[in-house]
């Protein structure tokens, strides 16, 4: 059986008609044009052939030539930069190794009276650039007639000329090991917590001889992104650091931006790939005690920018190829060998090739026109064939026009219609009145576009809410994962362990580890009302807090009695941190505790092992203005385990709504009490999450664990 024919297409009379004049055309031009066209034709192929081979040839060889010397020239300018940044980094360091010298003087002469007076942060002067800032480190009292003080003073008109001395530096300041800090010119440093031997520039010169160079950082000073060189000072007053900043706007300015083409793109790179300088780099609204996220050429997925970051990393010279999206671009690069940096300068590749490209126009214009005189004189020879075809031609263009303008008018609205939709003009519409097949699609194509304009709307905004709200929660994680201690304490005859897992993106649970004098040990366990964001800033407060107290007090009692008062006045909320507070004694190998409301530790011990509960009760830190909570304290024996925990271990439930228990805590810890707490902490969770199952984790889980072996 054989199947029926395909059915033919669809036509309307004036497509029809279209259809038949052009084929009328094409037949009566095949007839007619055939000979005198194509041997015209190959004529004029010939010569126009030649003419473009000729131009090609020229512009490949320009092209070579152009590219090599840009080559050259773009090395040597990377090659230039890359010594004038050597010799402005080595003028500072020359700077700072004379400060040093007299630093060091100074320590065996009598004190130096300063001809350039300095305030204090709370008595600024009139003019800053007349005197040098002084103040001292957080909790840190010294005499102004000290001995130290006074040799420190001795240095204030020399950080001063230094600065005079060389237009590039932002500020010339001076720190001591027992936290005075004097800057020139004076600076508004008005954070409390700032204190200058915690900052990198004085811990990494105290670790080296040399001159130690920071990365880019937020300034404490409010200028923005800069970089640090610092020097250290052996006095009998402990180590001095000498330090002057330069901010990366200056090392753009000054460094970078001389003899770049005008649209090169110069970058400073440091030895393990991390980017110093570029254009536009910034600490944006970053404050000085956030970190600053580094960029490194390593972390790009371009395999050619991998290649180009080891090359300028390894110290090497050259000029390389590198495709930037789809834009190709030359990279020049060369040493800064005092600073074991990297110098590279770019240029894209079409801006070296555009007077070739200007070039190749004009060869293909004047191809064009030997082509058009050609035609002219081979044109007498197909004067007949030529009007002939022209004659008919242009009767036939004249109706396939016509016929063509009133048949595809509502095609060509659509058209423009689907381009500008295409374009992003969803507020587009069409306006046909045929009568036909195209109105209604016309009316379709409108109510499309108002739907789509709807559902793009829609989409947006529900975007832009869900990217806003995970960029929050992200950061907010990354801040909390900072303020939790970064490891365990080294404590000689015990072992220590913590953990933490929010419920959710970040939480409210909090652990730290305090040093107390006498080699003592505080530990902090607490967990905040609430969870989420508000939960998350409110442990934050209170860790702060709880740590300053725990820095000043030694008794656990008092600690807590102060933080209290001060998360008391801060408090600007219904909130409350339930807290357990002890100081662990190596030497008396005794625990001294207090608890505000938190769920009371455990005690393994004995053999085989059981768990006593650490007594001690009072109310949670927040809720009133003054808390008196008795100091508890026990003895420690070899293989005693204590377990501090938050609520979120005993509390987690199963699909079947079942805690979790003390119960089960217990027995887990008595199984493993032997192992050390790392594992013994990892058995626990492992058990807590087969107990869960496939259950959500309900709270914070927060564990210490602390075991005499």
């Amino acid at each position: 059986m054989s199947l029926p024919p395909p059915p033919l297409p669809k036509l309307n009379v004036r497509t029809k008609i279209l259809i038949m004049f052009l084929a009328l055309a094409l037949i009566s031009l095949m007839i007619t044009g055939y000979v005198a066209l194509f041997t015209i034709t190959d004529v004029a192929r010939s010569a126009e052939s030649s003419s473009v081979n000729l131009g090609r040839e020229a512009i490949d060889e320009t092209t070579t030539a152009l590219l090599e010397s840009a080559e050259d020239h773009l090395v040597q300018i990377a090659s230039d930069q890359a010594e004038i940044a050597n010799v402005l980094f080595e003028d500072t360091e020359t700077e700072l190794v004379i400060l040093a010298v007299q630093a060091a003087t100074l320590q065996n002469n009598p004190p130096v009276q300063p001809v350039i007076p300095s305030y204090d942060r709370y008595n600024p002067p009139a003019d800053p650039f007349s005197a040098v800032l002084y103040r001292l480190a957080p909790g840190i009292t010294i005499p102004p007639g000290s001995p130290e003080f006074r040799r420190s003073a001795g240095m204030d008109d020399l950080l001063r000329g230094a600065y005079v001395a060389d237009a590039n530096l932002t500020s010339v300041y001076l720190a001591t090991d027992s936290g005075i800090l004097r800057v020139y010119p004076w600076q508004n440093l008005t954070d409390e917590t700032y204190d200058p031997r915690e900052r990198d520039w004085f811990t990494g010169a105290k670790k080296t001889p040399e001159v130690y160079w920071t990365e880019p950082y937020p300034d404490a000073a409010q200028h923005g992104l800069v970089v640090t060189s610092s020097k250290a000072i052996a006095t009998p007053d402990g180590t001095w650091v000498i330090a002057c900043d330069v901010t990366v706007d200056v090392i753009n300015s000054a460094f970078l931006n001389t003899s770049i083409p005008v649209n090169g793109y110069a970058v400073l790179l440091a030895s393990d790939g991390d980017i110093i300088s570029r254009p536009g780099l910034s600490a944006g609204n970053l404050s000085w005690d956030q970190p600053f996220s580094q960029e490194n050429i390593f972390e790009s997925s371009n395999p050619a920018l991998l290649s180009l970051g080891k090359n300028m990393t390894a110290g090497k010279t050259g000029v390389e190829r590198v495709w930037f999206g789809r834009r190709e671009v030359f990279v020049a690069y060369a040493p800064v060998r005092s600073m074991n940096w990297s110098f590279a300068v770019s240029m894209p590749v079409d801006e070296v090739t555009a007077p070739v490209d200007a070039t190749r126009a004009k060869i293909a214009r004047s191809t064009v026109e030997a082509g058009q005189s050609i035609d002219q004189r081979t044109g007498q020879i197909a004067v007949l064939f030529s009007a002939l075809f022209c004659i008919i031609l242009a009767i036939v263009i004249a109706l396939a026009v016509y016929l063509s303008r009133i048949i595809t008018r509502p095609v060509e609205v659509l058209k423009n219609a689907a381009l500008a939709l295409g374009h992003g003009d969803l507020r587009h519409r069409v306006s046909l009145s045929t009568g036909d097949e195209f109105e209604d699609l016309g009316h379709s194509f409108n109510q499309m576009a108002a739907d789509l304009q709807q559902n793009i709307d829609t989409l947006q905004r529900t975007t832009a809410e869900k990217e806003r709200y995970k960029k929050e929660m992200e950061i907010a994680k990354e801040i909390q994962v900072t303020i939790l201690p970064e490891s365990m304490p080294v404590i000689p005859g015990f072992e220590v362990g913590a953990t933490t897992i929010p419920a959710m993106e970040i939480g409210g649970d909090l652990y730290d580890f305090i040093p107390v004098t006498g080699d003592r040990w505080g530990f902090v366990i607490a967990d905040v009302s609430g969870k989420g964001v508000s939960a998350a800033l409110y442990m934050a407060l209170c860790r702060t807090l709880i740590r300053v107290c725990g820095t000043e007090q030694d008794n656990p009692h008092d600690v807590i009695r102060k933080a209290n008062r001060l998360i008391y006045e801060d408090g600007r909320s219904s909130m409350f941190i339930t807290v357990f507070y002890g100081v662990l004694d190596p030497k008396k190998m005794t625990l001294s505790y207090v608890n505000a409301g938190h769920n009371p530790p455990l005690l393994v011990r004995g053999d085989p092992p059981g768990a006593e509960i650490l007594e001690g009760h009072g109310i949670a830190l927040g809720v009133v203005d003054d808390v008196s909570i008795p100091l508890s304290s026990i003895p420690l024996e070899p293989g005693d385990l204590i377990v501090l925990y938050t609520d979120g271990v005993t509390e987690a439930f199963n699909a079947q709504n079942e805690y979790f228990g003390e119960e089960r805590l217990v027995a887990s810890l008595c199984r493993n009490t032997s192992r050390p707490v790392q594992e013994i902490m990892a058995a626990l969770l492992e058990d807590i999450r087969e107990f869960c199952g496939t259950a959500p984790q309900s709270d914070d889980i927060t564990l210490i664990l602390v075991r005499v072996p």
